[in-house]
This record gives C-alpha cells, sequence and structure tokens, in this order.
C-alpha cells in the first residue's frame, strides 16, 4: 500500500504526569505514516482524489493543543482516531510522538511512543426466533450502528431458517452486516454482548430460544483464538444460517482458515446436505 510521511512535525506542549511539565513545556516531534492509495491522484494529478498533508498536520496541531495530557500514549491515540474518521482516504495510520526533553534524569536522544491504529473489517451474523424478529435484528443493526467510531456498510437480506441443534422451538430470522470500526476485536465484542443484554437476551440454553444472537464470524482476516472469542466463528462453514447472508454480501471472502471462498462453502455445504 502506498504512504504518504510526515516527518517531526515540532511542537512546544505542556504534556506529561509531572506538575513541572505542564507549567514549563517542553519539545515534542511528531511523525505521521498515512497508508492510502495513490495511484488515482498520481494519474491524475488530482489534489481531490488524494489526502492534503497540510491539512492532517492542522489536523494533529489542533489536537496536541486541545488539552494538556498525563500521557503521550493517550495524544497518539487520539491522533489516530481523529485522522482515521477525518480523512477517508486513509486506511491506516502510524502514529509517532518522541519527547526529546523527557525529565528521567538521565543523558538520552529521545523517549517515544509509537502506534498503528486502522479501520478493520468485520462481519456479523445475527439471529432472532423470539417476539417480533425481524424488529429486533433491525433494532440490533441500529444499534451497532451507533456504536463510537463503527459504520455498518452492508447488510444481506432477512430469511428464515430452522433452528439449529435444538429443534423443539420456533424457525429464526438470519442476516448478516458488514462493518467498519476501529474497535479492537474483544472492546467489539464486548460492546456486542451489551447490546444483546440490554435486549434481553438470557443465556440459558444451549442453542435456546433467544431474542437476539450477535456472533463476530470473521474480523478482518484475522485468527483468534481466546478464551472469550474465537475467529473465525467456529463451524461457520456448516451453517446455512451464516452462509447464506453472507454470501450474498461477500461470496469472494476467503476463510483464512480453511483457504476457501464464502460461496464454495456455502455451495460445499449445500451439496453434502443433499447427499445427506
Amino acid at each position: 500500500m502506498d504512504k504518504i510521511s510526515i516527518r517531526d512535525l515540532e511542537f512546544i506542549g505542556y504534556h506529561g504526569v509531572f506538575e513541572e511539565e505542564k507549567k514549563l513545556g517542553q519539545k515534542f516531534l511528531i511523525s505521521l505514516e498515512l497508508k492510502t492509495d495513490l495511484r488515482m491522484a498520481g494519474v491524475a494529478d488530482d489534489l481531490d482524489k488524494t489526502t492534503h498533508y497540510g491539512y492532517v498536520a492542522k489536523t494533529v496541531e489542533d489536537i496536541f493543543f486541545s488539552k494538556k495530557y498525563d500521557l503521550i500514549e493517550s495524544l497518539a491515540e487520539d491522533m489516530a482516531r481523529m485522522i482515521l474518521l477525518e480523512y477517508s482516504y486513509i486506511n491506516e495510520v502510524k502514529v509517532e510522538i518522541k519527547k526529546p526533553w523527557a525529565p528521567i534524569g538521565l543523558i538520552l536522544n529521545n523517549i517515544s511512543v509509537e502506534i498503528e491504529r486502522k479501520w478493520n473489517t468485520v462481519y456479523l451474523s445475527l439471529g432472532s426466533n423470539v417476539g417480533d424478529k425481524k424488529a429486533n435484528i433491525e433494532n440490533a443493526i441500529r444499534s451497532i450502528s451507533e456504536l463510537s467510531d463503527t459504520y455498518v456498510t452492508k447488510k444481506s437480506a432477512l430469511i428464515e431458517t430452522e433452528p439449529f441443534g435444538y429443534k423443539e422451538q420456533d424457525n429464526f430470522i438470519n442476516s448478516c452486516i458488514e462493518i467498519k470500526t476501529l474497535l479492537y476485536p474483544k472492546e467489539l465484542l464486548f460492546k456486542l454482548l451489551a447490546i444483546e443484554k440490554s435486549m434481553g437476551r438470557e443465556r440459558k440454553m444451549k442453542w435456546g430460544p433467544r431474542i437476539i444472537d450477535l456472533d463476530i464470524i470473521f474480523y478482518n482476516k484475522e485468527v483468534i483464538e481466546d478464551e472469550d472469542l474465537i475467529v473465525p466463528h467456529p463451524y461457520m462453514e456448516q451453517r446455512a444460517f451464516v452462509l447464506e447472508p453472507l454470501e450474498e454480501i461477500n461470496p469472494n471472502f476467503v476463510h483464512p482458515l480453511l483457504n476457501k471462498r464464502v460461496s464454495t462453502l456455502r455451495k460445499d455445504l449445500e451439496e453434502n446436505e443433499n447427499k445427506n
């Protein structure tokens, strides 16, 4: 991916844990790497097809002087977040903040913090078989769209499916959505669980009736194996209620472990079910 680099923007600021730092001030150097696609701008020689680095520098300056931070880690987070939110051509950003005069009582060149942040593409599965099922799905999607730094970018049609596992319950309404988010996987998981709880979800039995079910199917191409979260979602390749709506919104997404497209997984499942 192409990138725009801004090196060592210099400011005198009042950030630090010690009171003297907030009173006397010190020098800070800020560098940025903005990952983007410069092909269209380069071919067309058109500023409107790229990111104006002067505007980005001004955004950094505004954040730098917006308040006194204790930690340059927090300052870096706010800068990365605002750049990604304000500049649509930027997919990823690296922010480095240096403190050449850091008060540690030793001679040094500088202390620095460097972070990388990006937009994440995530696919979620939604299901409901209690109450007004369609309204439950729509309300959940609305709540997801209201999460901080998160946008719903694609929605599948709603489909009706038979229950999986425990059969003695109503049919489900299912859907899949694609979202763009700055949230990390665990952050997103906890927010989805909070939405489920706010809608009245109770976990009484495995595969039992539920007013809403929200699952992370894919998070970028990442493989996550954690006590609280497994991604890609385990056994999703065996579940038509996931594959059918997911195929609608991105048939060519490749499962990072199975190395198969969603469309191929859906076709394989259909063929296996027909054999049985």
